[in-house]
């Protein structure tokens, strides 16, 4: 059974959804490989800290964060991952990282990939790593009203950066400069 939060909520709001027990799935690629459906239909809840404040990132599972791009479209100078430990007990009843992507629950801001928004369902962790929750996107999106951005992620084989490629520079580094800043 999902975190009861969440169970009161989907069950007040009367929308379908579908509950389902499987093994222990502690990254959303594996909920996606356990239940046997597309990583992209499989939402990846990260929460962030935004300009001191904590918020939470949705993305399809096998999409990743740019945090550059995400930084220049929250038109923000600090944007970071959140330390587990600072927002855990956010989520009273959840494991940690099987938080559902239900942050208006959580008093959170929500961010989404419009990626996600494309897809007809989605499947995320229902508060515990063995239990998740499907439902359709529309009913999702409807409850949790986030913020649809169509920056700040990248796709799955996506190209990186030639700067991020071993043994590059950044743009405008010197050989010098990047001899000065590598860690042997």
């Amino acid at each position: 059974m999902p975190v009861q939060q969440l169970k009161e909520f989907l069950d007040g709001a009367d929308v379908e959804y579908m509950c389902l027990s499987h093994p222990p799935a502690f990254t959303a690629q594996e909920l996606a490989h356990h239940v046997k459906i597309a990583g992209d239909r499989v939402v990846k809840t990260v929460i962030i800290e935004l300009d001191g404040k904590m918020a939470m990132l949705v993305m399809p599972a096998t999409w990743r964060i740019r945090w550059d791009r995400l930084s220049r479209i929250l038109d923000t100078d600090f944007v970071d991952l959140a330390d587990e430990q600072e927002f855990q007990d956010r989520f009273p009843d959840c494991e940690v990282g099987a938080m559902p992507p239900f942050g208006n629950l959580f008093e959170m801001s929500v961010y989404c990939s419009e990626a996600l928004t494309e897809q007809p369902e989605l499947a995320f962790a229902a508060g515990s790593h063995t239990e998740s929750v499907h439902m359709k996107t529309a009913d999702f999106l409807s409850l949790v009203q986030p913020m649809v951005l169509n920056h700040g992620f990248v796709k799955p084989g996506a190209q990186k950066p030639a700067w991020l490629t071993k043994g590059r520079r950044r743009p405008g580094e010197t050989g010098k400069q990047a001899v000065s800043g590598m860690v042997g």
